[in-house]
């Protein structure tokens, strides 16, 4: 079995090939070729949980199977460190046999970027930037670097839960060759900026106001009915004006931002309905995780020359 650290893991994760791993599986889905039960969620201890995470694809399909263990312990940055720990199993799904553990931080940065990067190849209506970042975790980081690499998007505005933050992370981006700068008006950063990323701890609404005709904004820190990134007339706003994706059928009793707006979710397509791009109005891309985009990841992994072929 290949042990893979958390800079093994993103190597093994490059943009293209996991856009393309999601892409595939999504497609599986539809064919009736994978499995994918909803998430356990075990509490843990006060404010920290278990999260147990299957998925697999027939032998046809691929033979693979996948199962992500992580715990989310949303005060762990304060005590410096990180708020998701744990690991992702890939495994020959007719065996049982052990192929590769993955570590799961990285596995959920990269395959959820991934996730809202497939998702704005095929809806955004101007996937070319200005970008702008509502937090500055991981996810905002991972985010950052997909858009970047993968969309050419080469002016990045920051907002932070502090001044302070905000200004650390865009120095961060800088070290990394960057354009990037901190948002201190959100209402010109909106104006200025057709795709937006929401990805904060989701305790409080961090984004209202009125996006442009073309925006493109994934909301991705909120993963519960409790939590919550956008203002619910936002959402509204953008139901109203264009359209709402999310990510997995999951997310119609897991999204806090749709459910908080009070939007019918049966109407809400998924990614493996394949939604068309429409000819106007914003899009709200709303993602609350799933093993699917694990599943993904293993099989970007597995097709590496470094693991033994199926």
């Amino acid at each position: 079995m290949m042990v893979y650290d958390a800079a093994a893991t993103a190597r093994a994760l490059p943009w293209a090939p996991l856009v393309h791993a999601i892409e595939r599986t999504l497609l599986d889905l539809a064919q009736g070729q994978v499995q994918a039960p909803e998430r356990w969620v075990l509490p843990l201890a006060t404010d920290t949980s278990w999260f147990l995470m299957p998925a697999w694809l027939s032998a046809s399909a691929g033979d693979l199977a996948a199962i992500k263990l992580i715990t989310y312990a949303a005060a762990n940055p304060e005590r410096g460190l990180p708020a998701i720990l744990g690991d992702v199993l890939v495994v020959r799904a007719s065996t049982g046999e052990r192929l590769a553990l993955l570590d799961g931080p990285t596995v959920t940065a990269r395959r959820t970027a991934a996730v809202t990067l497939y998702a704005a190849h095929r809806l955004a209506p101007r996937p070319v930037g200005p970008l702008l970042v509502i937090g500055t975790g991981v996810q905002a980081l991972a985010h950052v670097a997909a858009f970047t690499e993968a969309l050419g998007v080469d002016e990045v505005w920051v907002s932070g839960r502090t001044p302070a933050s905000g200004r650390a992370f865009t120095q961060t981006l800088h070290q990394h060759g960057l354009f990037a700068e901190v948002a201190t008006d959100l209402d010109a950063a909106l104006q200025r900026c057709p795709m937006i990323v929401t990805c904060t701890p989701a305790q409080a609404v961090c984004l209202r106001g009125t996006v442009r005709d073309d925006a493109f904004v994934a909301a991705i820190g909120a993963f519960t009915p409790a939590m919550i990134e956008l203002d619910p007339a936002l959402t509204r706003d953008i139901a109203e004006r264009g359209q709402v994706v999310i990510d997995s059928a999951a997310a119609r009793h897991e999204a806090g931002d749709l459910i908080a707006a009070g939007l019918t979710l049966t109407d809400c397509a998924t990614l493996a309905e394949q939604p068309a791009r429409q000819d106007r109005g914003p899009v709200l891309f709303k993602s609350c995780g799933s093993a699917l985009w694990d599943l993904a990841a293993a099989r970007c992994v597995a097709e590496s020359p470094r693991l033994p072929t199926f």
